[in-house]
C-alpha cells in the first residue's frame, strides 16, 4: 500500500505559478486598445466638426426678447439635419449634450445651456416644432422628444429636447408652431382680429 500511495503521490502535479508578465501584457494591451479607439472616436468628432465648418456662428438672444410665453428646464440631446434623425451637427457645439433652459417669446426661442454654447433661435428662423421619439444617439418613446425645426443659414435644422416634464410637450408644440403661422401669414392674423 505504501507504494500505491507513493506512485498517487507522484503523478499529481503542483498548480501552475501565475505568469504575472503575461497577465499584465494583457492588460496593457487592452487599456492601450480602449484608448486608440476613444482616440478615433474623437478624432472622428474633431473631422465632423470641421466637415461642418460652413455653419455660421450660433445667433445669441436680443438684448430685450419680450415677455416670456413658456418656459421649460430639461435635457438638451443634440441637432441633426432636419429630416435625418443620425446625421448629428457638432459644428458650434450644437452636438454637445447638456441641462437646458427654453424659453419662447415673441422674439424666438432662447436656449440656454449651463456648461455648453447658448444660442437664440429667432421667430423667422423657426420652422416646425413636433414630438418625435429620436434624434442622434437618444430614442425614447413615442412623442418623448419635443423636435424643433429651424433654419441656421443655408442649413434646416432639427434640435431635440425633453422636458423635466414630458407632458408640457405638447403645449411647447403649439406654441410653436402658432407662432410658426403668425409670422408665415401675417395678413391672415391682421384680418381675424
Amino acid at each position: 500500500m505504501t507504494s500505491a500511495a507513493l506512485l498517487l503521490a507522484a503523478e499529481k502535479e503542483s498548480a501552475q505559478v501565475t505568469d504575472w508578465a503575461a497577465r499584465i501584457g494583457w492588460v496593457v494591451g487592452l487599456g492601450l486598445f480602449v484608448a486608440l479607439v476613444y482616440w478615433l472616436m474623437r478624432e472622428g468628432w474633431k473631422w465632423r466638426g470641421t466637415l461642418q465648418g460652413d455653419l455660421p456662428e450660433l445667433p445669441t438672444a436680443p438684448d430685450d426678447p419680450g415677455p416670456a410665453r413658456l418656459g421649460m428646464s430639461g435635457r438638451y440631446h443634440g441637432s441633426t439635419t432636419a429630416g435625418q434623425w443620425l446625421d448629428r451637427i457638432v459644428a458650434h457645439g450644437l452636438g454637445t449634450r447638456s441641462r437646458v433652459e427654453l424659453t419662447l417669446t415673441a422674439a424666438g426661442l432662447d436656449v440656454v445651456r449651463p456648461g455648453a454654447t447658448d444660442f437664440f433661435v429667432p421667430a423667422a428662423a423657426l420652422r416646425e416644432a413636433r414630438l418625435d421619439k429620436g434624434i442622434a444617439g437618444k430614442v425614447l418613446t413615442e412623442g418623448g422628444l419635443l423636435v424643433v425645426t429651424w433654419a441656421h443659414g443655408d442649413t434646416l435644422l432639427d434640435s431635440g429636447f425633453r422636458s423635466d416634464h414630458a407632458a408640457e410637450h405638447g403645449e411647447w408644440v403649439d406654441a410653436i408652431n402658432s407662432m410658426i403661422d403668425k409670422t408665415e401669414n401675417p395678413t391672415e392674423t391682421e384680418g381675424a382680429r
